[in-house]
Order: C-alpha cells, then structure tokens, then sequence
C-alpha cells in the first residue's frame, strides 16, 4: 500500500508569511507557501476547507489533487483559492520529490542550466535612496536590480513628476554601468495616459523590462502600450491561471511574471511558462515571499528553458526582524555568485526547513497589511 496523506498544519509566521506543512503516514513532510500578502489568515481558511478532501489521498496523485481543487468547488480561481492551491501543489511535489529521492526539477524532466540568473529589490515602497542601494547590490555581486519607478501617482502628472521618475532611473543607471539590468516595477500605479509618456521618457535607461505597467483589469489597454514603446513588458504577479496569462500573451508581453504562492503553484507555473514559449515570451518568476516559494520558484525555473530571471527577496524593505534564511536549516542554498544562484540538488523543494524555528515564529505570527496610499485631496490610489 503506498503512502497516505495524515496531517497538516498552517504556520502564520513574520514578516508576511503563511507555511502549510503536510505529512504522510509514513512520515515523509512536504513544505508549501500559500499565501496573498496581507490576507494570509484568508489564504488559511481556504487552505483548511481544501486540505478536508486530501487527508487519506496518495500524495504522488498532484495533478488529479490539482484538478479537483482548482475545479471541484464549481466556483474557481480568484486570488485566494488560487493561493491555497499553489501552497500545496508546492507541498505535495516536496514530498514527490523526497519519496523518489530527487530534486523536483528532475522530476518536471531535468535540469536545462547549471545556474539561475537573480535580481534583488532597492528603494522601498517609495524609491527616494535607491542610488546608493543599487551600489551596495553591485558590491555584492548581483548583476540586476528590480525598484519601485513611482511612489504615489496621480491619473495625470506633472512634468515635475515625471522627470522625476526619470531621474530617479538614470541616476540607478549610472550607478549600475552598461553591463548590469535594471528592471522597474510600475506596481499598478499608473495610468494608461501616464504609463505611455513614462515609457517613452525611460527609453534612455533602457530598463530590462517595465513590470505591471497597467492593472489587471486594464489588461485590453496592452497592445496599444506595447506598441507605443521598444521596452519590454512584464505583467503577472495578479494573474492566476494559464487562461489569465493567454490574454496577456496576445496582448504581446515579454516577460511572464507568475508568482508560484499565487498562480496554482509548480503545476500552474510549469504550464504558464509552457505557453509564454509558444508566444517568444520568457519566464521571469515573481516571488517577493518567503524560503519555500523561492525554492519552489528555483525547481520551475531550473527545469523551464525559456527562463529569463528570478526574483527573491533577501533583504527586501518587508522583512523587517525576520527573514528567507531564518526559516531554514542549511542557509547555504540560496547564496549568490555572480549575480546566480546555483541548481539546488536535495531532494525535493531543495530546502530543509528550520520546523522549530518556524514553530517559534508561528506562536508570534503576523497581521500584515499592505499600506493604503491616498493623494493630496483625500482620495484612494494605488500603492
């Protein structure tokens, strides 16, 4: 008789974080990272409702697991569902792994690089010293930097504002040479009128690509800004599904951008970058979260030929009093050199997690919530 799903348990755990442990009968635990920044106690709700219908499963079974939570509810996708699934598709392929003794990469067909290519946030929320941050990065080694292009934006700005924003990005530019990327992060912050003139104002920086330049919902407004500018486009952190991602495709985005805590975890992600390829569009996972996600992200992204950069989020302004490497056991795995970080060969996510480090956080937990950003006059806008 082949191993049976026993127990879990769900970890609120600081900064930001929530972690979904899952054991089997014979003992073998699997790590996920299920989450929605700021409504992670939601996220762990849905994880329990979903979890009900897998306790005596065989874990091996992901995709038909996959298929009856994404499908077997009648009401499907959304942030929150999506989040739960994405946390124990990570978890049961953690276990996959262990049980065949292998990374998970070699499971989704082998390794296509020896080295993952990274980037590394600068500037906060508001980006105001981002110059002497992108210098420190550089000293460290990474070759590319990711920062915030705006803070609070209005649906129409001034000159002032915008040359700002290009000030901003050339004096980061300056301090990253030719030879290093920058990528900036619009956040859905800026207007459709506005993200046109800002791009066409950055041509000089010659970023690696704008990311979420419009809202999802302003998705049909893509083609027209894409075509206005020569600099990639990136979009997906808010899409979850491949059927999300084929209406960004068709609009002609460069980079995909899934988030592997968010889009259905490594079965979705796998499919997503699947697909990008069929447009000529690289994956460039999303992942400003915790340990697990990272590696999660690493498996896809070390087994996806059509892989462009991976995010992570050491240091990053959120992780205030706790961070990636305080929840694991060998913090070595996720050291860069040159700007890479090396293929992970453990079995499994690749990691081994601190479980008595993470029980410690979780009797402290976390109520974070992402901040809410009004103008000069009172009136909601995007953060």
């Amino acid at each position: 008789m082949s191993a049976k799903i026993a127990r879990f348990e769900t970890f609120l755990v600081p900064p930001r974080w929530l972690f979904l442990r899952i054991e089997t009968d014979d003992g073998v635990v699997g790590w996920g990272e299920p989450v929605v920044e700021g409504r992670a106690a939601t996220v762990r709700t849905a994880v329990h409702e979903l979890m009900e219908g897998l306790i005596g499963a065989d874990p091996l079974r992901i995709e038909d697991h996959w298929q009856t939570l994404t499908k077997g509810g009648f009401y499907r996708g959304g942030a929150i569902l999506a989040s739960a699934v994405a946390g124990i598709d990570q978890a049961l392929w953690d276990i996959h792994g262990k049980v065949r003794g292998a990374p998970v990469h070699a499971l989704l067909g082998g390794h296509v690089r020896e080295r993952a290519r990274i980037y590394s946030w600068i500037g906060g929320d508001d980006p105001s010293e981002s110059a002497e941050q992108a210098q420190r990065q550089v000293e460290a080694g990474l070759t590319a930097v990711k920062m915030n292009a705006t803070g609070p934006f209005g649906f129409i700005e001034t000159r002032a504002q915008v040359a700002a924003v290009v000030r901003r990005a050339e004096v980061v530019r300056e301090a990253l040479g030719e030879e290093r990327d920058l990528a900036l992060d619009f956040h859905g912050r800026v207007s459709a009128p506005m993200a046109k003139r800002l791009m066409a104002a950055l041509e000089e920086v010659a970023p690696i690509f704008v990311e979420e330049p419009l809202v999802p919902e302003l998705g049909e407004r893509l083609p027209g800004l894409i075509a206005a500018s020569p600099i990639p486009v990136a979009t997906g952190e808010r899409l979850f599904s491949r059927w999300e991602f084929k209406h960004a495709l068709d609009a002609g985005v460069t980079v995909v951008q899934p988030d592997l805590s968010h889009a259905g975890g490594i079965s979705e992600v796998r499919r997503i970058a699947a697909l990008a390829e069929l447009y000529g569009a690289v994956l460039a996972p999303h992942c400003p979260l915790g340990p697990i996600g990272l590696a999660a992200s690493l498996q896809v992204s070390f087994a996806t030929p059509n892989f462009l950069i991976q995010e992570q989020s050491l240091g990053i302004h959120y992780n205030v009093g706790s961070d990636l490497l305080d929840y694991l056991v060998d913090r070595s795995v996720f050291a860069f050199a040159d700007g890479t970080i090396a293929r992970p060969t453990a079995p499994g996510l690749g990691i081994e997690v601190d479980e008595a480090a993470v029980r410690a956080a979780s009797a402290r937990g976390h109520d974070w919530r992402n901040p809410i950003w009004r103008t000069s006059d009172g009136a909601f806008t995007e953060w």
